[in-house]
């Protein structure tokens, strides 16, 4: 069923609204993908934070122009049958739900990304994001990091204290 002029124009204001507030809009070919699948991969995704659309490209080239930052954004690669993520607080988020999905169902290839500042990034550019540890797990590393000197000081001066204690219990025993 064909959308009339007005859902179309709808459907534009929503993904334009949905591309100015995502920080990465990954961009994947589905095709050969079941329905049931891409429901499945929509619930996966929505844990992390990502939304998961099927628009027309036709829509998202014009929500695309519509907003001033993504005009200069390279819109040659969006033909085919595709499908969309977005991703409001984590760049990388989406491009690791669909990789996580199509390690599953290998149907899903990239085609490429929409960064927030309207630079289009290769498949492989997003094959490579979606390979690096998500936000939490790089905060973790670098607190762990800059606590490394202070827990080594901390076991240095223990260790100190135990040995000076045991000697002391050692002359008192003797």
């Amino acid at each position: 069923m064909a959308l009339t002029k007005d859902k179309k124009n709808e459907v534009v204001a929503e993904v334009a609204e949905m591309l100015a507030a995502s920080k990465m809009t990954v961009v994947t070919k589905y095709e050969g993908t079941t329905v049931k699948a891409i429901q499945q991969l929509r619930r996966e995704a929505r844990e992390n934070g990502t939304k998961v659309k099927v628009v027309k490209n036709r829509l998202v080239i014009k929500a695309i122009q519509q907003n001033d930052k993504l005009k200069s954004a390279d819109t040659s690669a969006i033909e085919g049958m595709l499908l969309y993520a977005f991703n409001n607080e984590d760049e990388v988020a989406p491009a690791q739900a669909l990789a996580a999905f199509a390690k599953k169902n290998p149907t899903l290839q990239f085609v490429g990304a929409i960064s927030a500042d309207g630079v289009f990034l290769s498949a492989e550019e997003v094959k490579t994001l979606a390979a690096l540890p998500s936000k939490d797990v790089m905060i973790g590393s670098v607190i762990a990091t800059l606590l490394a000197p202070v827990n080594d000081t901390m076991n240095a001066l223990s260790g100190n204290l135990h040995a000076l204690l045991d000697g002391v219990e050692a002359k008192a025993t003797a």
